[in-house]
């Protein structure tokens, strides 16, 4: 039934392209993606892809900027093989922080990758929560953003019950946790803070009620996890019963794995867009979830040209 699709993948997250590719009982595509001794990046596609629908599985999580340039090689290669379409799977969107203008003179990071992207030839862009909506707008090929909503509702639903109350970590996660919390019938809690620099976070007050709650921090990533940490702490002043953190994708760098483990952070939910390093997989807090149901039926869906709206909840 799916003899026109091909899949592929670099480096950046092979076990969840194998996790999507089996879902769909196509086998991953056979391509060579290494590097030259100088440490440009060398692709090789081993398959016939000529007429066929191509879809390339490549977060550009760290290293960033290597598996970028695997992703733009990747759909240059096969444009130049003749491929009918070509999607690009981000299931985590790397520079999408940079989304705007903050200060004279500074790039928008996100557009410039956008157009990358299709310029090497993209026909289509499937990404999960992209940490800026407005990115959509960036590209002129079609973008399908879904949401990890659904697999990480699904996972507190069976281990957590009632008296839970979602926290936004700043405002402009309000909608994405007044959602969240109107599936679990739970009220919303919003944590006042200011950034006084890139990946620095200064927690200034709460607004809501947390006492004797469950409180679940919801946020799209975990970067050094100084935003979460400094928000577990203040809602554990503030009377909280625990804290669970939610978020999609765990990118955890720099100091972030000694924050958590020092933290009164419960748990730590996260989804596989991004793979963990060793720190990480060790350590038990930390739970994985996967979305490669989800990324595989939106796949499907592309494939067959039927509607993917019922994905984005």
């Amino acid at each position: 039934m799916l003899e026109r699709m091909r899949i592929f993948s670099g480096n950046s997250n092979p076990a969840l392209a194998e996790k999507i590719s089996e879902k769909l009982e196509v086998s991953l595509g056979k391509a060579r993606v290494t590097t030259f001794s100088d440490g440009e990046t060398r692709v090789e596609i081993d398959e016939n892809v000529r007429g066929m629908d191509v879809f390339i599985i490549q977060s550009t999580c760290p290293p960033v900027n290597d598996n970028c340039m695997e992703l733009l090689i990747l759909i240059d290669a096969m444009k130049r093989a003749s491929a009918d379409r070509i999607t690009a799977v981000i299931p985590y969107y790397g520079y999408a922080r940079q989304d705007r203008k903050v200060a004279p003179r500074a790039p928008i990071s996100a557009k410039l990758v956008a157009d990358l992207i299709t310029v090497a030839g993209a026909d289509r862009i499937l990404s999960m929560d992209l940490h800026a909506g407005q990115i959509q707008g960036f590209f002129n090929i079609p973008v399908d953003n879904l949401f990890g909503t659904p697999v990480l509702l699904d996972y507190i639903n069976k281990n957590y019950q009632d008296n839970m109350v979602i926290v936004s970590p700043d405002t402009g996660g309000v909608e994405r946790a007044r959602a969240f919390g109107k599936r679990l019938g739970a009220s919303l809690a919003i944590i006042d803070k200011r950034r006084e620099g890139p990946n620095e976070s200064q927690v200034m007050n709460i607004i809501g009620d947390v006492k004797g709650k469950m409180v679940i921090v919801l946020d799209d990533m975990i970067d050094t996890a100084g935003t979460v940490v400094q928000a577990a702490d203040a809602l554990g002043d503030e009377g909280a019963n625990g804290v669970l953190v939610c978020c999609t994708h765990a990118v955890l760098s720099g100091p972030a794995m000694e924050r958590i483990n020092n933290s009164n952070i419960k748990e730590v939910i996260v989804t596989d867009t991004i793979p963990l390093h060793e720190k990480a997989i060790s350590c038990k807090r930390i739970k994985v979830l996967s979305v490669s149901g989800l990324l595989s039926e939106a796949v499907r869906r592309i494939y067959y040209n039927d509607s993917v709206s019922s994905l984005f909840i």
